[in-house]
């Protein structure tokens, strides 16, 4: 648990600063919350006034309501909230995805927020920011998860899909984040066919294309006339849909599944699809090391997934104090939750 009398506390509503009076992606309704990022595990309905990264709006409008009152900030922009200073940095986990650095009483904190250290299209990059204390999640936090460049598993995807045209290609990933990853990672490879969306992907594309995010032509699956065929199309929808009353519209499928799981030995034949490909929006065991080397944090407390391993490699390998912390973060949720369990946004 954090320290009493520490800059941020452990509280039943999340992680709270009482210099600023702010909960930072609060589990409960609270006055003023101060948000990482649109997932749904990050952005919960019911609070007074939320803070965000301006490119989050759209994303966290079409999730939390058109009339939420939200007070976007850009990257960088310094806030005076009550003692603290408080600004949000670039994690490199979806559109608008922030860290939240707050500053008060001579000291600072950074809260991570989801976070990834690979190339990605789709948002702005990671930003090392230097802290005194850091809260770092660890969902991927053991050696074993080592992530491959984005465009090599897009090149694997195109080839999967061009290698099968009399069959549809029914690709599984996160409505929110991961399918916006994966048709700017295939624009970049040069491959501008129209992709099929199932609705829960459609619904959040919009905010993606205003913010200028290079992608193919895509359309939702429904509006495909019934006469047109299918064979050859490429289509993203979430892991919800598979097996689904959805799926019968498609004859005889070819289907991948796109996440970090796939990394690990039977998570695809477990879930029942053809083809898995490695592919995160979440730092690995290699982004994680180099992130808490990155913010020179004396302190570091880590929190989801496997906050206990990567918490003693940092105090007993790399000499840096270290604790997992506790609480009512989940060890899997969002966008890489494990197959078995993971929801469909």
């Amino acid at each position: 648990m954090l320290p009493p009398g520490a800059l941020i506390q452990h509280t039943p509503q999340g992680l709270y600063c009482p210099a600023a009076d702010a909960w930072i992606d609060p589990w409960r309704p609270v006055p003023r919350a101060l948000i990482t990022h649109a997932h749904a595990d990050h952005a919960r309905p019911g609070s007074q006034v939320y803070w965000a990264e301006g490119s989050a709006a759209g994303v966290l409008r079409q999730r939390l309501g058109q009339g939420i009152d939200l007070r976007q900030v850009a990257y960088g922009q310094e806030l005076r909230l009550g003692d603290a200073t408080v600004s949000f940095h670039s994690a490199g986990h979806v559109l608008g995805s922030a860290q939240v650095r707050i500053s008060a009483g001579g000291e600072t904190w950074l809260i991570s927020g989801d976070y990834k250290r690979d190339a990605d299209p789709s948002c702005v990059p990671f930003e090392p920011v230097p802290t005194d204390v850091l809260i770092t999640e660890a969902t991927f936090g053991l050696p074993v998860y080592r992530w491959r460049p984005g465009q090599e598993v897009a090149a694997e995807i195109a080839s999967w899909w061009k290698q099968a045209p009399e069959r549809p290609s029914i690709l599984f990933c996160y409505a929110f984040g991961k399918a916006q990853r994966l048709l700017a990672e295939l624009h970049q490879l040069g491959l501008n066919e129209e992709v099929l969306l199932h609705g829960a992907v459609q619904t959040l594309m919009a905010p993606y294309r205003e913010q200028g995010i290079a992608m193919p032509p895509t359309r939702p699956a429904s509006e495909l006339p019934r006469s047109e065929p299918l064979a050859g199309r490429l289509v993203l929808a979430p892991p919800s849909a598979h097996r689904s009353v959805w799926m019968k519209r498609f004859k005889a499928p070819q289907t991948g599944f796109v996440s970090g799981w796939m990394a690990v030995r039977g998570a695809r034949r477990r879930r029942g699809y053809e083809r898995g490909f490695v592919l995160s929006d979440h730092a690995d065991w290699n982004g994680l090391l180099t992130t808490v080397r990155q913010s020179q944090a004396r302190q570091v407390y880590v929190t989801h997934g496997q906050s206990d391993v990567l918490a003693r490699y940092l105090r007993e390998v790399e000499g840096i104090s270290a604790e997992p912390l506790s609480g009512g973060f989940a060890a899997e949720r969002g966008e890489d939750a494990e197959p078995e369990t993971l929801a469909a946004d």
